[in-house]
């Protein structure tokens, strides 16, 4: 037999190659981690010097002009002089003489809000229309409960910004231990009105529409009192029939539910929500676009081919719908419109929903054009929303000022109002103020988050009163078109993954009512001194004692020190991060937001960003656990009795002894992250004994903080399961290592072995397998052996390697990749066991088994270091080392199927059409089949269960997100692969039987 050439194979094999760097290249521009210093904005100072404590008025009458809006606010200033321990007035209308007068005079001030007081004995508030009056009468009410002195200069006082919005706080959600039990509910849904719909006529239950009420009207009540003037309701299909679209039984057919429950529905809720508007305040609907239902997308598809939001005729739909609402519900001011999140996690139960769908600068400007003109035909406004967090090609509108020119700079329309989060991003600390609300010519909104979802959810002290006017008077400054800001009292994040409360009605609330209280304070002014708000609602909430509102203030003051320090790594949340194609959240060791992450894509990020101040980063959590301390027993030592009631003690002090304990946990587990990756960075002895101690440390303190918060309702324990999930794995690598070593030193042995020419049991095999890995063109030289042993060893030996080498690279901890990797080997052997069927399949398995050998080695030569978590480390951190390691390992991948070919060529005599079509029909089928499974079991699900076995990506994606969807992966690609596969092996068919076909003609 003539020997075989080289040379083809070594071109191949440097084809393969360059495939693999081609790969390592995408890749690492896709996982590339990159960062850079952000521009935070020094942390907001505020001295704690509160003004003293001065005596209620005597205020035993009051004359208001005839209206229920003044009345209302009347009472305000009754209720703060009874909460001072006056009696209350008399409110009188036209009675004259009274202790406070209020009284309607022509205008002296822009503002509809304006007023002014002075007082020469009895005191005079004038105003030129009732909402002035019952500003004032709020503000004087306000003063009262605060304890402070009462203007009397008869300066003219109006609002620096006049439109100041709350959402709907928890108007229309339940305290339901069963549901917030779990802490694992993660729907975004914040419908208010979804319970009281019924599946049938009447369509609603008057007496859960009555409860809503009274849960409205508590909310505005005491928004007015705070000095809000506007509230955002979520709401706009579930009261829209689409009358004026053609005949006005196009969209939704004769008979159709959806006409009578919406009529149903404004019936039942148009009369709550106009409420407010007759208490003085304005009242936008809240949506995302595309907002669908069954029908409305059926009707859709008949008449502009679907959801083609570039076109205007799609948009005349949604405008007769908006038109319709603005008729049927008057009091309504406006739709405040959302476009960057939405789908079925959004939904309230029903069968409306929302579609990501307008994510194009062409679909916003086509949405506006359309919303706009029709909010100009009825006098109303439209709030556009730039969160749009990634999404499309205006994925970073919300942050890009040249973005928002690109978008909206074309639109001038006075009815036009841009919405914007403070923060650039969400409302993380330590991230920059937002640029974009610096620029451009539209109204602004600021938006604030009272109580932060990602900052322990309301639960944790978290003032942010200096933080929120140190925004304000940078965006005033700045621009001139700022005019309000909308502030969240209970919205953002999942509703029932955190404490129990309900904004003024269940647990602690009042633990982020300082910042409602505090974000329409600075509305109305935002040179007021920010510790002097704090004092003042301190006082109006917790106590009046001065010294016991002084200790609180003073505690509060040092609670952003505590939030920041102590969850968030600082040398990483101060930098401005790119990773995984994504810009992570300054936070990331903490997932949405109490799942303590444990992954290795983020751990080694936050170490990699921070190695360079690792003793700082690691100090500030023990840190922030001793200034939490030191407020728990600044609040604990004040009296009990000081206090407007032993119950708001209690409940602050049961706080801080729960942040106190939290961020001691949290600590303890940053030492342990942080000195893990420090180990397999540096192999430090010194850093492995770190980490071992940080470790007992955080398992202990872990193990104590879960069984005295779990089941608490008010103080849910942090979720660790991921966080122990990687801990375990971590645990592994020094174990893994070594099992590496070893491994890897038997298949030296092996490979030694099989290039000796000594004669022992196996000794053919494993020259067969040498041969394989080393010289593949000279395969179909080796003769096959006679005996059992050697036809055996040949298919077990890199059998049990590749079992064994895949166990040690999943710690023996994640079957399901073993389940993948080992079944796409298997389907791949038994079709290539079936095209040589007949003859003696040893040159197969010996070829099969080389690759496996060959892979494996590359593999181990990355696992002896310190385990899979050094591997994984240079994956995420180590642009040389992944990129070289990818190129390698890929083409070793690619090897394999050119190896294949030359074994049927070269050892079988099939061909070389006959080869390549069988090597295409083997791959394609194992793709196929792997790929198919994938999908039958769904892709997030399979991709959920590898990754919370391998701990590779924050286990919370899944729970929250969904890995597809955070990483823009189409559901469909597991299908799409798997028809690829079957297009593959159709080919691969198609060309081994013409193969066939044409050795058979010769």
């Amino acid at each position: 037999m003539s020997r075989s050439r080289a040379w083809p194979s070594l071109v191949a094999a440097l084809v393969v190659l360059a495939l693999g760097a081609l790969v390592a290249m995408g890749v690492g521009q896709a996982l590339g981690l990159s960062y850079e210093p952000a521009d935070t904005p020094p942390a907001a100072v505020s001295a704690v010097d509160l003004d003293p404590l001065v005596p209620a008025p005597a205020i035993a009458t009051i004359d208001v002009p005839a209206g229920e809006q003044v009345g209302l606010a009347a009472s305000a200033v009754s209720d703060a002089l009874t909460a001072r321990g006056l009696p209350a007035p008399t409110v009188g209308v036209a009675t004259g003489g009274a202790d406070l007068t209020v009284s309607l005079v022509p205008p002296f001030a822009d503002s509809a809000e304006a007023y002014r007081v002075t007082t020469d004995g009895r005191i005079v508030l004038e105003a030129s229309e009732p909402a002035g009056a019952a500003a004032g009468l709020y503000a004087l009410a306000d003063r009262i409960r605060s304890g402070a002195a009462l203007p009397a200069d008869g300066a003219t006082v109006e609002p620096r910004l006049g439109l100041r919005l709350v959402d709907s706080g928890s108007v229309g959600r339940e305290a339901d231990p069963d549901g917030f039990a779990t802490g694992t509910d993660y729907s975004l849904n914040t419908d208010v009105v979804a319970g009281a719909v019924l599946p049938e006529a009447p369509w609603v239950d008057q007496d859960v529409v009555d409860e809503i009420d009274a849960q409205f009207r508590q909310l505005v009540q005491h928004a007015l009192r705070q000095g809000y003037n506007g509230v955002v309701v979520p709401g706009f299909l579930e009261y829209v029939t689409f009358s004026g679209v053609g005949d006005g039984h196009e969209v939704y057919p004769q008979g159709d539910p959806h006409v009578a429950r919406a009529e149903a529905m404004v019936a039942a809720f148009g009369p709550v929500f106009a409420y407010a508007q007759e208490m003085g305040m304005q009242v936008y609907l809240l949506t995302d676009m595309l907002a669908v239902s069954p029908p409305l997308e059926a009707y859709l598809e008949r008449t502009v081919g679907g959801l083609d939001v570039d076109d205007p005729a799609l948009w005349s739909v949604y405008q007769a719908g908006l038109s319709e609402l603005f008729e049927s519900m008057p009091f309504v001011d406006g739709l405040m419109v959302r476009v960057g999140e939405g789908g079925a996690v959004y939904q309230a139960g029903w069968d409306f929903s929302s579609r990501l769908a307008v994510t194009s600068q062409s679909s916003v400007q086509a949405m506006l054009t359309a919303l706009l003109e029709t909010a100009s035909a009825h006098d109303r406004e439209i709030i556009f929303r730039t969160w749009t967090v990634g999404v499309g090609a205006v994925g970073d509108l919300h942050t890009n000022p040249e973005s928002y020119e690109a978008v909206l700079g074309g639109i001038d329309d006075p009815h036009l109002i841009v919405s914007t989060k403070y923060t650039m991003g969400d409302f993380y600390s330590h991230l920059p103020l937002n640029p974009t609300l610096e620029t451009g010519s539209h109204r602004r909104i600021v938006e604030f988050q009272a109580r932060r979802e990602f900052e322990g959810f309301g639960a944790l002290p978290n003032d942010l009163v200096a933080d929120e006017a140190q925004a304000l008077r940078q965006f005033l400054a700045a621009n001139p078109h700022v005019e309000g800001v909308w502030n969240w009292t209970q919205d953002g994040g999942p509703l029932r993954a955190g404490p129990m409360t309900l904004y003024l009605r269940t647990g602690f609330w009042q633990m982020y009512d300082l910042n409602t209280y505090g974000t329409a304070r600075l509305a109305w002014d935002p040179d007021t001194e920010p510790s002097q708000v704090t004092g003042d609602w301190v006082r109006q909430t917790l106590s009046s004692d001065p010294a016991t509102a002084s200790a609180v203030t003073e505690a509060l003051s040092r609670s952003r020190e505590a939030i920041t320090r102590g969850l968030y790594i600082q040398p990483f949340a101060e930098q401005s991060v790119k990773a995984l194609g994504l810009e992570p959240p300054p936070m990331m060791w903490i997932f949405e937001w109490d799942i303590v992450t444990g992954d290795s894509a983020a751990l080694d990020s936050i170490y990699e960003v921070s190695r360079h101040d690792l003793s700082s980063a690691i100090a500030d959590g023990a840190g922030a656990a001793e200034v939490s301390a030191g407020m728990r027993d600044q609040v604990a030592a004040t009296s009990p009795g000081a206090w407007h009631s032993p119950e708001l003690y209690r409940s602050f002090v049961d706080a801080l002894d729960y942040e106190t304990d939290l961020l001691a946990t949290l600590a303890a587990y940053r030492a342990t992250i942080l000195r893990h990756a420090q180990w397999l960075d540096t192999g430090s002895a010194t850093a492995h004994d770190q980490w071992l101690t940080a470790e007992r440390e955080y398992r202990a303190a872990r193990s104590a903080h879960v069984e005295r918060y779990a089941g608490d309702l008010d103080l849910p324990a942090y979720s660790f399961t991921a966080a122990d999930l990687g801990s375990d794995r971590a645990d592994r690598d020094p174990a893994m290592a070594w099992a590496a070593r070893g491994l890897l030193l038997a298949v030296v042995v092996v490979l030694v072995l099989g290039f000796a020419s000594a004669r022992f049991p196996g000794a053919a095999a494993l020259r067969a397998l040498v041969v394989a890995a080393t010289r593949p063109w000279r395969l179909g030289e080796v003769p096959a052996p006679t005996t059992r042993t050697d036809r055996v060893l040949v298919w077990a030996l890199p059998a049990v390697v590749l079992v064994l080498s895949r166990c040690v690279y999943t710690w023996f901890a994640a079957p399901a990749h073993l389940v993948a990797t080992l079944g796409a080997w298997l389907v791949l052997a038994a079709v290539l066991r079936r095209v040589v069927r007949g003859r003696d399949p040893f040159h197969l398995w010996a070829a099969l088994g080389g690759v496996v050998l060959l892979r494996t080695v590359i593999l181990l030569v990355a696992l002896v270091v310190r385990g899979p978590g050094r591997y994984w480390f240079g994956f995420w951190t180590d642009p040389a080392s992944r990129t070289a390691y990818i190129t390698v390992a890929f083409a070793a991948f690619c090897w394999l199927f050119v190896v294949v070919a030359l074994v049927l060529r070269r050892a079988y005599g099939l061909g070389t059409t006959r080869s390549l079509g069988a090597t295409l029909l083997a791959g394609g089928t194992a793709l196929a089949v792997i790929a198919g499974g994938v999908a039958a079991i769904g892709l997030e699900r399979a991709l959920t269960l590898w990754n919370d076995q391998m701990a590779l990506l924050p286990w919370g994606l899944s729970r929250i997100l969904g890995i597809t969807v955070h990483l823009g992966i189409p559901p469909s690609s597991a299908g799409v692969l798997a028809v690829v596969g079957l297009v593959l092996a159709a080919v691969g068919a198609g060309l081994a039987l013409l193969g066939r076909r044409r050795s058979v003609v010769a």
